[in-house]
């Protein structure tokens, strides 16, 4: 074994090597509470953008704003479009099936008329009266099928007032009434639910 001597100043190896370790252990001790008591680096502020960018922005921004708002009022109008289209289509359809049941309801109303009409030319060797009786009964019968389609008769009276809705003078006479009042009514006027068919053809007195 080496020996060394004190005085020399020679140091052991295992001796220098425990001295430089306890140096370097020293030096991490010194330094940990120095960077514990840095502060730690804020992050960096996110960039601001510029007057450009956010104008740019704003604007992108609008234009789909823009854009949405089209595409809304677009499908709002299709939809309200289609709703038309489809009211107006049943209204269509309504008023066809209402003409088409006005007409079968009067067709069915004259049926009895033609029946009576069919069995007085069935019969041989009817009398005057026998005729007559049966044109009076058919006459009813039609009126009455007429009357249940609300159509009615014009007749005004002899001395009632001319009235050129319902009324068509074919000429004026001298008479004792007073002017413009019927003298005298050649044929009588229609009308269907207060719609004048065929206005009442009259002769009215002339004026003195």
């Amino acid at each position: 074994m080496h020996d060394f001597d004190k005085n020399s100043g020679e140091k052991c190896p295992f001796m220098a090597e425990a001295d430089a370790l306890d140096a370097q252990q020293k030096a991490t001790a010194a330094a940990a509470p120095a960077a514990a008591a840095a502060p730690a680096t804020p992050p960096a502020p996110p960039a601001e953008m510029s007057a450009e960018e956010e104008i740019a922005s704003l604007h992108a921004q609008l234009a789909q704003a823009k854009e949405e708002a089209q595409a809304e009022a677009k499908d709002q109008l299709l939809r309200a479009a289609a709703e038309v289209q489809n009211a107006r289509r049943r209204a269509e359809e309504e008023v066809s099936k209402a003409r088409k049941f006005a007409l079968e309801s009067f067709a069915d109303s004259l049926l009895p008329v033609l029946d009576s009409l069919e069995a007085g030319l069935a019969v041989q060797d009817a009398s005057v009266e026998q005729i007559r009786e049966g044109a009076e009964l058919t006459l009813k019968q039609l009126l009455a099928a007429l009357e249940r389609n609300k159509v009615l008769p014009i007749a005004p009276a002899v001395g009632d007032k001319f009235d050129p809705h319902v009324h068509q003078a074919i000429s004026a006479v001298p008479s004792e009434q007073p002017a413009n009042t019927v003298v005298t009514v050649l044929q009588k006027g229609y009308s269907i639910a207060e719609r004048v068919l065929r206005p009442a053809l009259v002769m009215v007195a002339a004026e003195k």
